[in-house]
Order: C-alpha cells, then structure tokens, then sequence
C-alpha cells in the first residue's frame, strides 16, 4: 500500500528528520510539507516533498486535502516561549493544534494520526523522585511552564476529539508520543539559539547573550535532584515510523519515548564536560532564572516555570513501546547525550565533536 503523510512543523528539527527518512521509503509516495517557514535547503531536491507555507492557525486545510494524505504527523510547535506574546503563542501551539486535529478527523482520505506530545506535562515538581518512573497510565498536572501546559491541553482537547470522532464511526486511530529530550549529531549541529549542550560545552560564544551563558556555567550549578533523560534522534524517527505505518493494537495508543538504564545526574553532565560542580538550593535557580528571563527578554530560555525542569526530575518508562512492539532503542540515554554517532553524525559540528571527546566517546 503507498501512503501520502502530511507532516506539521516539516522545517523544524523533527518534522525534517521525518521528511528525510519518509521520503525515503518506498511505500511513501508523496509528502506534504506544512510549516509556516520556507523550505530549508537541506530538504530542497526530494521529488515526494510538496510544501505549503503556513501557519497552522492558517487556511491551509483545502492545499492539503488536495493531495489525499492517509497519515498525519504533528510535530509543529513553539516551544521556546515567547517574551510578552504567551497569547500569540497558545493561539499557535494550541489552536494550531486543535486545527489539525480536526482536518485528521474530518478528512475522509486519513485513516492515522500521529501527535507529539512530551514528558514534560508530567510535571516537574519538588515531590517527584528520580526513582520513581512515570508511565502512560499516571495523568499529566497542571503547570506553570506554558510548554508543558499547552502540551497538556492539547493531548486532552486531543482525547476528546477522538471520543466524538469515533461516535461518528470515524476510521481514524491516533498514536501519541512522548518523548525525552531529543538529542544527536543532527541536533547538535543546529545553528542559533540557545541550546543545554551548546551551553554547556563552552561553544556558546557568537554573541553577547550566548557568552553570558557560557560564563555563569563555566561552574556547572546543579540542584540535589537534577536529573535528565535522552533520546537520540535516529530512535524518535524510528519510533515515529512504526507508529505512522504499524497496527496500534489499539484505536487510541499513548506511548513514552524513552531509553531504560540510569538518568544523567549533575554529576554525569559535569564529568562529560570537564567542569567543577556547585551544588544549589532550587529557589536560587528560580530566583536566576527570573532575574535571566526578564534582564535579557526572553532571550536567554528561562521563562517561568522552567527553572523547575532544572531543579526537579522527570523520570519516565519507556518500557511500553519494547512490549507493544519489540522496539528495542538504539542508545541509553548516556550515549545519546554524547556520541557522535547515527544517521546524521557526518553533519555534526565541532560543538558535537567536543561533547564526543570530553565523554571519551568516538565517531562511528
């Protein structure tokens, strides 16, 4: 059977990866680009990939009907909030995603829908233990970091949808993901922006903002609980895959995307960077994170709420995608954080080459 796939955010990170790799595909014929940026040069040349330029808030519905897609993957966000115009931003996470949601729904030739979701609506609170891990059944809690509030919003509005859909006998089955953070060479390589690895390895050094940050760690401050998860690129992409083209098993499937083995503690990032350790007190972050989000406009990430993601941890099992399918993931989360390794690892920068070497790890 030949697929059509109408893929949100096709010109961020993910949404290109998937492009890539579906057009790669010889059951893929055609891809439907939806981002409300231009093409990226890096995607210009694949003959499957057909790009309407717009917003999802935007009327863009009828362009894409026209070419009939059978899956939808949604992947547009802005996840990076945006200073004094959090409005402006719901609209787009939120209502952008309400909108294609109810072009899935409504779209006679879709028969799968794909949203990614994220482990951050799980909330990242003082209560939380790095031995305790989430899993699917436990329900997202409110908020105060808009990302994993809208993200939150967005996977009930979502649930309801598909609860009216399916009164209306729809064929639609819905597959939702929720990643770790995603890293790798590909990732690493990205320019502008700032980004935990870059700042972290001293690389951030284009402009006045980006040496700020590599200054106030130049001493790595880390809170008591601190912890991260990875997942490497080449797994999301994957993981994607088989939830586009595969049998669910089930007509509504909420899958953690997540390596097993040990988290990243404080102590992991400083020993892969080569820096010294401060230990500190999580209203000290907070009070930082404040003081960075307002003195710089928003352009240094810390927007409120975040400073919890760097006090508190979100630990998640991703064990449900290896029993539901026998998926067993490329990397822990050690070495997704650091190797120079995968499809994209050519593309990698000296940036990634720098993680590889400070972590003792090498290219593959």
């Amino acid at each position: 059977m030949s697929h059509c796939v109408l893929i949100t955010g096709a010109a961020g990170y993910l949404g290109g990866m998937l492009c890539d790799a579906l057009s790669q595909r010889d059951d893929v014929d055609c891809i439907v680009g939806l981002d409300k940026n231009d093409m990226p040069e890096a995607l210009r040349g694949m003959q499957k990939l057909q790009w309407i330029k717009a917003n999802t808030t935007g009327a863009w519905e009828p362009l894409a009907a026209a070419q009939s897609p059978d899956i939808v993957i949604h992947t547009a966000w802005q996840i990076r909030e945006m200073y004094g115009q959090q409005k402006l931003q719901w609209k787009w996470n939120v209502e952008g995603a309400e909108k294609v949601f109810d072009f899935a729904f409504a779209t006679p030739s879709v028969k799968r829908l794909v949203h990614f979701s994220t482990v951050a609506s799980y909330a990242a609170e003082a209560s939380n233990t790095i031995e305790h891990r989430f899993k699917e059944d436990e329900a997202f809690r409110a908020s105060d970091f808009l990302y994993a509030e809208e993200k939150r919003v967005v996977e009930q509005s979502l649930e309801h949808k598909f609860a009216q859909a399916r009164g209306s006998n729809s064929p639609v089955t819905v597959a939702v993901l929720r990643p770790a953070a995603l890293t790798g060479p590909r990732g690493r390589a990205r320019t502008g922006g700032l980004r935990l690895q870059t700042a972290l390895s001293g690389q951030s050094k284009g402009n006045a903002i980006q040496r700020l940050v590599s200054l106030l760690v130049s001493i790595l401050p880390v809170t008591e609980k601190w912890s991260r998860q990875f997942l490497h690129e080449d797994d999301i992409v994957d993981i994607a895959a088989l939830m586009a083209f595969d049998d669910l098993k089930a007509p509504y499937a909420v899958f953690n995307a997540c390596p097993p083995g040990d988290v990243m503690r404080g102590a992991d990032m400083a020993r892969v960077f080569g820096k010294r350790m401060l230990r500190i007190h999580p209203q000290l972050i907070r009070l930082a994170f404040f003081v960075l989000w307002h003195g710089t406009r928003g352009r240094i990430p810390a927007s409120r709420g975040s400073w919890k993601a760097y006090s508190y941890p979100i630990v998640v099992d991703g064990s449900k995608l290896t029993e539901a399918f026998g998926y067993r993931y490329r990397m822990d989360t050690l070495d997704a954080f650091t190797k120079n390794a995968g499809r994209y690892a050519k593309s990698s920068s000296a940036q990634a080459a720098a993680v590889s070497a400070l972590s003792g790890t090498s290219s593959a």
